[in-house]
């Protein structure tokens, strides 16, 4: 009988391009029993725009499906229900952006449905605005808010209430008949597996884990476009999903097992070790600089002390050993709701003797990314053309060595 949505998006207005990014439908019956839930992360094929407020990094949606997959599924779960959100104007109004997106115009309307914000103003006379300042008045639970799950599910829970309180027959009687008279336009129904976001404190699998097994080692592996692309992945001292991502599928194409990587990790370690010691003294910096790359190429400490140990008998730097520094003139683009705003990094990085561009291009040296998964047109671009992503702390370090 009804539907209750949640959405999260990348933004506020649909004019502006924003796009969903999570979705969230409960089902309730004509009692406000729960029958059904359904939610899953929607890749929107473009940066998450305000990532503190939701919660949503892009590394988790890149995998997710595109709403283009999710629309026949979801307009199933919509189809001959009363549709119910917490500010329906909203989130009707994304949703029905969507499917416009698709050439589909589905029976949804940011007037007609159920809004437990605008009914709160009878059913809870006292409550503010939002649904937390709702469910409190409600005598409800606290609930994780900016989730499209918990959201939703704390929107179902003020419908029931309202249920409860609204006797028969119930004053949106003609809403119900309405909803189950009215045809929707035929979609085509994919079978796709929702996408949860993660739970706190999730640890993501090492992308070494990835590669295939093969021992022994019978060959010296040819690594050198393996290593420019760890060389670049690098850079930030943090290697995000996507550079996970590019550096297995690398090592497939370069037909490198798992046992060829850890060689080809071992001897980058041993080449950061000789350039720590170049001047014949190993700072704290350079220590814990070099126990983070190891950790992050799935090394141990131990480890680094034979790279060390190696690097000092040797006396030299192993070849090929680069070392990546901003210079002056370099140009360097921004992407991504940053804090402060963007014109500041963008005015300090001009200060420093940077090029600011505004798109990315052959020329770019660096894009300095508030995701460094971001999927926006800057890092799609800087991705074709090998131009490094980095996160803004790992620019703030590079521009302090400029």
């Amino acid at each position: 009988m009804y539907a209750v949505i949640d959405l999260e998006t990348t933004g506020l207005r649909t004019s502006w391009h924003d796009r969903m990014v999570e979705v969230a439908v409960i089902q309730l019956d004509g009692a406000g029993q729960v029958t059904n839930e359904w939610c899953s992360l929607v890749n929107p094929n473009r940066d998450l725009g305000p990532q503190l407020i939701h919660g949503i990094s892009a590394a988790e949606v890149r995998h997710a499906p595109e709403f283009s997959r999710l629309a026949g599924h979801l307009a199933s779960l919509l189809r001959g229900r009363v549709l119910v959100a917490h500010n329906l104007h909203f989130d009707a109004a994304f949703l029905l952006a969507e499917y416009r997106r698709l050439g589909v115009e589905p029976p949804i309307s940011t007037t007609e449905g159920l809004c437990t914000m605008r009914l709160a103003a009878h059913f809870l006379p006292s409550a503010g605005r939002s649904l937390r300042d709702c469910c409190r008045a409600a005598g409800l639970l606290p609930h994780q808010e900016h989730s499209a799950l918990h959201d939703a599910r704390a929107a179902a829970q003020l419908l029931a209430r309202y249920l409860r309180d609204a006797g028969t027959p119930l004053p949106w009687t003609s809403v119900v008949d309405a909803a189950a008279a009215t045809p929707w336009p035929p979609l085509a129904s994919e079978a796709v597996v929702p996408v949860p976001r993660r739970n706190p404190g999730h640890q993501a699998e090492h992308f070494l884990a990835r590669l295939v097994d093969r021992l022994p080692r019978i060959r010296e592996p040819q690594g050198d476009a393996y290593l420019e692309l760890l060389d670049r992945a690098l850079l930030d001292r943090h290697i995000s999903a996507s550079e996970a991502d590019a550096l297995v599928a690398t090592a497939e194409d370069l037909g490198l097992a798992r046992v060829d990587v850890d060689h080809l990790h071992r001897t980058y370690l041993a080449g950061l070790a000789g350039v720590a010691l170049e001047d014949r003294v190993l700072t704290s910096a350079e220590r814990h600089d070099l126990d983070e790359v190891a950790s992050l190429l799935g090394l141990q400490a131990t480890d680094v002390d034979h790279a060390l140990k190696t690097a000092r008998d040797a006396g030299v730097i192993p070849p090929g050993t680069n070392q990546w520094r901003l210079q002056s003139g370099d140009v360097v683009v921004f992407t991504g709701a940053m804090e402060p705003p963007r014109s500041s990094w963008e005015d300090e990085a001009r200060a420093a003797g940077l090029q600011v561009g505004d798109n990315v291009t052959k020329k770019t040296r660096l894009l300095v990314a508030a995701d460094p998964d971001s999927m926006s047109g800057k890092a799609k671009k800087a991705r074709q053309y090998a131009v490094p992503v980095v996160h803004p702390v790992a620019y703030q370090r590079m521009l302090a060595n400029l």
